[in-house]
């Protein structure tokens, strides 16, 4: 028998058990819902709403329960429909009618509110440790590779040189902001919603801030309505875990062509990669695809809960129980790609001369050329048609710019001197940019410090 049963003449269909039912997905929230139950009990309890030698029995059972689902002993019922009505039945069977008191002051509507938020703050944390763990991978990475010249890229085509460090330390400023989204998210997500009832909160007199003191929340939720239908914080979480991905899908897509014959600029560990069944030649960067791929899953999950939500007149209806499975499965998603991406990068090898060719090669010195001779005295727009003529007249030639005799560059503008070879070489282009922000090595290390730094501050 339900336990809602009273008002109903017939039991529900047995397809219709199986539709309505959640176990199946939310059964993962066991801990969260024990919790939740063992500080509203006590609660209860301290008011005198029910009496305390219940409460005292009821949280020690469920402490009990708790210790027995991990250990395997607990098998959920469908046709208990979630784990809230689960627990409960469970708890009721040991006890009897004291666990019959456990619900009162409560509507599966905040409970689910409060579990989901619980469970929502538990894998931030577990989430925000993975991000710092691949934080720590770029620098190690960075550190390694302050003087590897590489190209930079602007719609794709080879733009001014920079260096490989550089380049990963932009992905460390992009884990920055993912690190304060989930910061943000948390803040959020930390407000309990338990005493909003079904949707007008209750005539017991509940002490809402002892419940939320003893779950670590910050505060109680101001508006009861809001208290059960908010999901802002849910969709909130999905939408940093989708800019996440974002940020590894952009790296994973580099990578990806870094490794192709073409680029030659990385290649992957034979451990993070696979071949074909019919070309034995090939070495595929499947993991870095697979990530790339995800990226669409999580983006899913989040439009999934914005459609669900769009169109739910207040409060609580019956759509949301589609909350869970998005919000796990973006969960799962980010928790499955983060530490394989983390190992991808730190065991991929550096193809650092084939990144200097690229460097040198695609005139990445002509901006530096152009500054040579603003730098002279002659104006940029001048000093930029010059250039470009050198340009043009170098891929003629079929020559780079620094391969050009005195000659050639005294017949494109009288003001070169020796000292343009100098000035236009790889690494003047690099450390000459050597400003807040730039690809200059002390600027670099000095990032790199910096994100060290940061790092610590965060664990």
């Amino acid at each position: 028998m339900k336990l809602w049963s009273g008002r109903f003449s017939k039991s529900t269909d047995a397809a219709v058990d199986d539709f309505n039912s959640s176990i199946r997905f939310d059964m993962r929230m066991y801990k969260q819902d024990i919790k939740g139950s063992i500080a509203h009990a006590s609660m209860l309890g301290k008011q005198g709403i029910i009496p305390k030698e219940d409460a005292e029995l009821i949280v020690k059972t469920l402490g009990e329960i708790l210790t027995d689902i991990e250990n395997g002993k607990v098998e959920f019922l469908v046709d208990a429909e979630d784990i809230h009505m689960n627990i409960e039945k469970i708890l009721t069977d040991r006890i009897g009618d004291a666990g019959k008191r456990l619900h009162t002051g409560r509507s599966r509507n905040d409970q689910v509110a409060l579990d989901i938020r619980m469970y929502i703050k538990d894998e931030i944390c577990e989430i925000r440790a993975m991000v710092i763990s691949l934080m720590e991978a770029i620098l190690k990475l960075a550190s390694e590779n302050t003087d590897t010249i590489m190209p930079g890229y602007t719609h794709l085509q080879k733009a001014q040189p920079i260096t490989f460090a550089h380049h990963v330390m932009a992905y460390f400023e992009m884990l920055r902001r993912d690190i304060g989204r989930l910061d943000d998210t948390f803040k959020r997500t930390n407000i309990c919603p338990l005493g909003s009832g079904a949707l007008a909160a209750t005539t017991y007199p509940l002490d809402r801030e002892y419940v939320a003191d003893a779950l670590g929340f910050d505060g109680v939720t101001a508006n009861s309505l809001d208290g059960v239908s908010d999901r802002d914080f849910a969709l909130e979480l999905m939408s940093t875990l989708s800019i996440m991905m974002m940020h590894l899908s952009r790296f994973c897509e580099e990578l990806i062509l870094w490794s192709s014959h073409e680029f030659s600029f990385v290649e992957m560990d034979d451990a993070y990669s696979t071949g074909s069944s019919i070309m034995p030649q090939k070495k595929n960067p499947d993991v870095a695809e697979l990530i790339r791929g995800k990226t669409g899953r999580v983006y899913g999950d989040l439009m999934s809960l914005l459609t669900t939500m769009k169109g739910i007149p207040l409060a609580y209806n019956k759509d949301m129980q589609e909350d869970k499975e998005p919000v796990f499965d973006a969960i799962d998603t980010v928790k499955l790609c983060i530490p394989v991406f983390c190992s991808m990068i730190l065991t991929m090898k550096i193809k650092k001369g084939t990144m200097l060719r690229g460097a040198k090669g695609g005139f990445t010195n002509a901006t530096d050329a152009a500054d040579y001779l603003v730098k002279k005295g002659l104006p940029f727009r001048e000093a930029h048609a010059v250039v470009g003529k050198m340009v043009a007249y170098a891929l003629e030639k079929g020559k780079a710019l620094d391969e050009f005799s005195m000659d050639e560059f005294k017949t494109c503008s009288d003001i070169f001197e020796d000292d343009v070879y100098d000035a236009i070489s790889m690494d003047t282009c690099v450390n000459g940019r050597n400003i807040i922000g730039g690809p200059a090595k002390e600027m670099v290390k000095t990032a790199i410090e910096n994100g060290k730094k940061f790092v610590e501050s965060i664990k």
